[in-house]
């Protein structure tokens, strides 16, 4: 499918995991793909295989992201699609008995106010060039399963952040609604990613904790959810706006899953 032809897809944390994946994909449906990394090893390899531009920026510096909206819009005229995905679950931040402050605000820096602040910068963009009779804009914002669920197994700064960007998302898509913008949360549920192998997978026994809810019984491949991205960022989503897009295996409706 073309579904995105002539449109400019931004993408953060574009160098692995969903990030990469839904580079892929977007740049498979016709999409133009700037690929954002502060790995610029990993964010260049993903530019190129996209055959688009990659841009090196830190997301939780407010300079650094009006410069790289800026820079995609002097290069290609506009941004239609905003995929802001970059985020960090890193092992010191665990239970709340237990987490430091240092930890509690770097996952916040990174996974939320990097969200406010590509939102920010990105939708007065989008608004000029709906203004000026172009098409609508995109903007998905990365939450997880976690917003919408609690865990015994916490981390607890990490569950924060992302319950702030669905309830971020949610406002931005009801507030823009009118203007030809519409904001979303995607929701994934536990994916198998190197970041979820590393914290999860490698240990059968914390494997099996959180697979046993799951109704599927396994992890999404990123590429699952890289097909949800492609879809909320195209016009057959047209009717879609400030929702908790869920792509978690049935996580969230289970009670009891199957044996």
């Amino acid at each position: 499918m073309q579904r995105l032809q002539d449109r400019i897809a931004v993408i953060t944390g574009a160098g692995s995991g969903i990030g990469l994946a839904s580079t892929r994909r977007l740049a498979a449906e016709g999409a133009t793909v700037v690929a954002v990394d502060v790995d610029e090893v990993a964010g260049k390899r993903a530019a190129e295989e996209a055959g688009g531009l990659f841009v090196h920026a830190d997301v939780t510096d407010e300079d650094a992201v009006r410069e790289m909206y800026q820079q995609v819009v002097d290069a290609y005229g506009a941004v239609h699609i905003a995929f802001n995905n970059a985020g960090i679950s890193p092992p010191d931040d665990d239970s709340i008995l237990t987490t430091g402050l240092e930890a509690w605000r770097r996952v916040q820096e990174v996974n939320l106010t990097s969200v406010y602040l590509c939102c920010k910068y990105v939708i007065p963009h989008m608004q000029r060039q709906v203004a000026a009779g172009g098409p609508g804009g995109s903007v998905i914002n990365t939450a997880s399963f976690v917003a919408t669920l609690g865990a015994a197994t916490s981390q607890i700064s990490y569950t924060a952040s992302k319950g702030g960007v669905l309830a971020m998302s949610r406002e931005l898509g009801v507030q823009f609604a009118r203007e030809g913008i519409r904001v979303n949360a995607l929701s994934p549920g536990p994916v198998n990613t190197p970041l979820l192998r590393e914290l999860f997978a490698k240990d059968p026994e914390r494997a099996a904790r959180r697979l046993v809810h799951v109704p599927m019984g396994r992890f999404a491949e990123a590429e699952e959810i890289a097909a949800a991205v492609a879809f909320l960022a195209s016009d057959d989503a047209s009717f879609i706006t400030a929702s908790n897009f869920l792509v978690d295996g049935g996580l969230t409706g289970a009670y009891v899953t199957p044996l």
